[in-house]
């Protein structure tokens, strides 16, 4: 396969395409069930050199899709959303490497999940999507690695669930990858995140627009869908930065109303965020995501951590943020002290943020130069 090109543009990696590949070779999944056929989303941006050693892939979190830098027109509101990290003199400089992001599979962004037809029945797949997992999500990512021609990736890079999925390429595939960059990760779920997804799906499927899962072509499950992203979006916060953006602010002038009216600057901001989600994102494809997250649990799978960070082979790069409580420091630390008790070569840095969950999204400021330095590391040890 050829390497598609890319229009590079002075402010980023410029106007992008998505594109897509469909296997028809059942997927087995960790469930026991297959997934025929499959289908991934994805961008690429820069160009794959002759020797194919150049390769990244970035994998996205859960509310992320392929769509990782540039537009896809002139008119795009917003770029891909690790744009300032990705393009020419970035951190993933376009320039130097070939970097690739797909959709996860039970994504709506193109990849096959539960808005896709069921070729059984014809009709979307809804609530009869079978459940995956992340190690599912990866082993569908390694035949898109494989058909465009890359034996083993320079390197791996996610933050919160893109961790997870940097992680799995990391130890179950640990012969195909160069280097690992974990942001604000953790290798397992904890109760208080599973707590969180749970809330989350409730309320999707307490909206009776859920219809058990078959909303496809009449009105989907809005207030559902909203509520959870409200909760989820809350847990990306910390309470310094909605001190900082809201405090007790009223929407307008400054007496109370003493109505059960929304009335706070916060409350409004949180519904914005609710409906804007339900404009690009599928309520369905939240459940089977979050219920995926929960399941992650790297040490159980391999009978503890230490064992988990014995399977890695190459350097790993860990960022934590001060003020993240949804993944703290301490889950990235327990990983670096598993690797470095195995001798494994690994960087772990605490880096100050008020942003709390978001910081890896937010403040690249402070990420590029630690990302830079350790992708030119490896770049060198490649040569």
């Amino acid at each position: 396969m050829t390497a598609p090109q890319t229009h590079f543009a002075p402010e980023g990696v410029g106007i992008v395409h998505r594109q897509y590949l469909t296997w028809t070779e059942a997927l087995p999944l960790e469930s026991g069930a297959t997934l025929s056929p499959v289908t991934l989303a994805f961008e690429t941006y820069g160009e794959l050199n002759p020797a194919r050693s150049n390769a990244i892939l970035l994998l996205h979190a859960l509310s992320g899709d392929a769509h990782a830098a540039g537009r896809h027109s002139p008119n795009d509101r917003k770029p891909g959303w690790w744009d300032a990290m990705v393009g020419p003199g970035r951190p993933f400089d376009t320039d130097r490497y070939f970097v690739i992001c797909s959709n996860v599979i039970g994504g709506c962004q193109g990849s096959t999940g539960p808005s896709s037809r069921n070729p059984y029945t014809g009709r979307p797949f809804g609530a009869r999507f079978p459940v995956i997992t992340i190690g599912d999500m990866v082993r569908a990512q390694t035949r898109l690695i494989d058909a465009l021609g890359i034996t083993r990736l320079l390197a791996v890079a996610g933050g919160s669930m893109g961790g997870f999925q940097a992680l799995e390429w990391a130890t179950a595939y640990p012969e195909r990858v160069g280097g690992s960059i974990l942001l604000a990760t953790s290798a397992r779920s904890s109760p208080q995140t599973i707590a969180w997804n749970s809330i989350g799906r409730r309320a999707i499927m307490s909206d009776p627009r859920w219809r058990g899962g078959d909303y496809y072509g009449s009105e989907p499950p809005c207030d559902g869908l909203a509520v959870a992203r409200m909760i989820g979006h809350v847990t990306y916060l910390s309470e310094p930065s909605l001190e900082t953006k809201f405090g007790r602010r009223l929407q307008r002038g400054d007496e109370f109303a003493f109505s059960l009216e929304q009335e706070f600057a916060v409350e409004s901001y949180l519904e914005y965020q609710g409906e804007s989600f339900n404009t690009r994102f599928d309520a369905n494809s939240y459940l089977y995501i979050t219920k995926a997250m929960d399941y992650w649990d790297l040490p159980a799978r391999y009978g503890s951590l230490d064992a988990a960070m014995a399977r890695v082979q190459g350097p790993t790069l860990l960022l934590s943020f001060s003020s993240d409580w949804l993944y703290p420091t301490g889950e990235s630390r327990a990983i670096a002290d598993a690797l470095a008790r195995q001798g494994r070569p690994v960087e772990h840095l605490d880096l100050p943020s008020g942003a709390g969950h978001d910081a890896f999204l937010i403040d690249v400021d402070l990420q590029r130069p630690i990302i830079t330095e350790f992708l030119d590391d490896l770049a060198r040890d490649l040569v």
